[in-house]
């Protein structure tokens, strides 16, 4: 194998029409190197065994080799991490998955082969209780794994939650998402994606234009599963992507836990079963977690310390008195109470729950933490 695969040749290989990751490894093996792929002629491609005709068709196509050098050209201008499945530096617990990507690009400052990383997961409807919970388990393993990485998805409910929480008690968290970098969705919680890039990452196997379709979710839950040592299910139904990154997770012998809720909850139903078909260790508490997984704690250290009233802005200070005083209010009634413009308050709240502030609950409500 070479020392050195030019990086438009690690994208194309990543690119070729339906041969897929476990496929695109098997060729890489056949050949004995990556840029022997893209020279053999249709007719060798066709006596390769798993391959026949309809795959060497696609493969001697080689369109996909312009696209490569383009994706390649951007990667490199916004730098943009490659990781390839060959790389010495590609994570290891990646790595020990089959259908891992061949190729996958990060925008970050995170190490993805961290000593301890946790995968969090529910459904996009998550409840306040719900939210509380996951920020109530990030809280308690954030005051003795300071090194913790949170993985989670960008997506609406527990996915921001977690990774709100990580960012409220300073751990460094990662978005794995199901389209390319130059899009975030949903759109709403860009200032959050912001944040990740500046405190882990985000990590995307699409190429940068491409859009958040269907399927693409499904395909980037491996992703969330092989990253981590363990997933945690906080809130699903009885379906729902969240058990389907829980049965990958499962299916590559990494630890599954789950939120157990009341049996009449329709968002504690997934939860509830995975744990009454040993799937899932219930996890009530940071402490299941830690003791499940053999983490040793650090609590004899300090606690992370949530930002003090004396260092907040004026800004900052006028609506947490608003808030004390009030017990809780949406965006709406703080813009009229304090008149400040939406786009200012939007930006000034996001802030506060980063500091572990404020909490956002459904509704647009918020609560001093």
């Amino acid at each position: 194998m070479p020392e050195e695969i030019s990086l438009k040749h690690k994208i194309a290989l990543g690119l070729i029409p339906r041969i897929g990751d476990i496929n695109a490894r098997k060729l890489v093996s056949h050949f004995g190197n990556v840029e022997g792929i893209f020279h053999e002629p249709y007719r060798n491609l066709t006596k390769i065994p798993g391959i026949g005709s309809g795959l060497a068709k696609y493969i001697s196509d080689r369109s996909y080799l312009e696209t490569a050098e383009k994706e390649a050209e951007y990667v490199t201008k916004h730098n943009i991490i490659t990781y390839f499945y060959l790389d010495n530096d590609y994570p290891f617990r990646l790595r020990q998955c089959d259908d891992s990507p061949v190729v996958f690009f990060f925008k970050g400052n995170c190490n993805l082969d961290a000593a301890k990383i946790l995968s969090v997961v529910g459904t996009r409807s998550a409840t306040t209780r719900g939210k509380e919970l996951c920020d109530k388990i990030i809280g308690g393993l954030a005051a003795g794994h300071p090194d913790l990485v949170i993985v989670s998805g960008l997506a609406y409910g527990i996915d921001i939650a977690s990774h709100k929480a990580a960012l409220s008690y300073n751990l460094t968290t990662v978005g794995v998402l199901a389209h390319g970098l130059k899009t975030i969705y949903p759109s709403i919680h860009r200032p959050t994606a912001n944040a990740l890039i500046k405190n882990g990452g985000l990590l995307t196997d699409f190429l940068s234009d491409a859009l958040p379709e269907r399927n693409n979710f499904i395909k980037r839950n491996r992703i969330i599963a092989g990253l981590s040592d363990a997933t945690l299910v906080v809130e699903s139904g009885i379906r729902g992507g969240a058990l389907i990154t829980a049965d990958i997770a499962s299916s590559y012998n990494r630890d599954v836990f789950a939120v157990p809720g009341r049996p009449e909850d329709q968002w504690s139903a997934g939860c509830n079963s995975l744990i009454k078909s040993n799937k899932a260790a219930m996890a009530e508490c940071s402490d299941d977690i830690e003791y499940f997984l053999n983490w040793k704690s650090e609590k004899s250290k300090p606690p992370v310390q949530r930002s003090l009233f004396s260092e907040l802005d004026d800004n900052e200070k006028m609506i947490f008195e608003l808030l004390s005083k009030e017990g809780e209010l949406n965006i709406d009634s703080i813009c009229r109470s304090l008149e400040l413009p939406v786009y200012k308050l939007s930006a000034i709240l996001l802030q506060m729950e980063f500091k572990g502030v404020l909490r956002c609950y459904p509704g647009n409500l918020y609560r001093v933490a």
